[in-house]
């Protein structure tokens, strides 16, 4: 599949939103770690940022042959995207809205952010092509 630009906006949100929020409630809540509403801070600020990383993703994969976005790309951009939100949090310092406490603990995020991603991932490569198989001939477009 290769996904349209307004499909991995669909796709991104979709997942990081059901998925990566189940993933995200017990981070939050405090079974696995310190109680914060930081988790959750922390998994819109991925999405929006996620949507700007999409349009500069969907300009590099005009450029490849077969205009297609392999795994291996995936796991490379799920990489960057987590240092990046690290770095925006911890090395710049930015306060963003929805995360109260600066500076985030290097290994809680990386638990967290890990754990998000790889569940949104194997999700993307399983389970939306199980479920819903139109999803794919459609440019990982939803509406």
């Amino acid at each position: 599949m290769t996904p349209t630009l307004l499909g991995r906006w669909q796709t991104r949100i979709v997942l990081l939103f059901t998925v990566g929020f189940l993933v995200t409630i017990p981070f939050s809540i405090g079974i696995l770690g310190e109680p914060s509403s930081n988790y959750i801070g922390i998994l819109v600020w991925i999405a929006i940022f996620g949507i700007g990383w999409d349009m500069l993703y969907d300009r590099l994969q005009k450029f490849r042959w077969d205009r297609d976005w392999p795994a291996t790309f995936q796991l490379l951009a799920g990489i960057w995207e987590g240092i990046f939100i690290l770095l925006v949090l911890n090395g710049l310092g930015i306060e963003l809205p929805g995360i109260e406490a600066l500076p985030i603990n290097f290994t809680t995020f990386l638990f967290h952010y890990s754990t998000v991603w790889l569940t949104v991932f194997i999700a993307s490569q399983s389970l939306m092509r199980v479920f819903f198989p139109r999803w794919r001939f459609r440019g990982g477009k939803w509406l």
